[in-house]
């Protein structure tokens, strides 16, 4: 099993079945929020499986000079695939805000994520 990188937000219900079915978690930051390792910082030896979390915590803040490209740059880099929440209703809307920063990023809504996350991870 690999390991799972988690955004801020993400349902500690999620989290804890994962690690139930003894998959790794690991918290990651968007470099401003400082909660766990910067998304940035991955390493292949993180062995990471896929990024998760709501699609704002990818989004750029008025005023800040960093994208969502820049965010989830050493994914891109890694090819480690991005699964970002929003409401079904806003998907399309969702992967229009992310489409030019990512080649594999999802959107997906939250009762998806789960079972999504294990066909990845588990």
């Amino acid at each position: 099993m690999g390991t799972v990188a988690y955004f801020e937000g993400t349902d500690p219900i999620i989290l804890t079945k994962l690690a139930i079915k003894g998959v790794n978690t690991l918290p990651v930051g968007n470099g401003m929020d400082n909660h766990g390792k910067n998304a940035n910082h991955l390493t292949k030896e993180d062995n990471i499986s896929c990024v998760i979390g709501y699609l704002h915590k990818v989004l750029p803040v008025m005023g800040v000079e960093i994208t969502a490209k820049d965010i989830l740059y050493t994914c891109n880099a890694y090819r480690i695939p991005v699964l970002l929440i929003a409401p079904e209703s806003d998907k399309i809307t969702a992967l229009k805000l992310v489409d030019d920063s990512f080649a594999d990023v999802e959107i997906v809504t939250p009762e998806e994520l789960y079972d999504r996350v294990m066909e990845i991870a588990g």
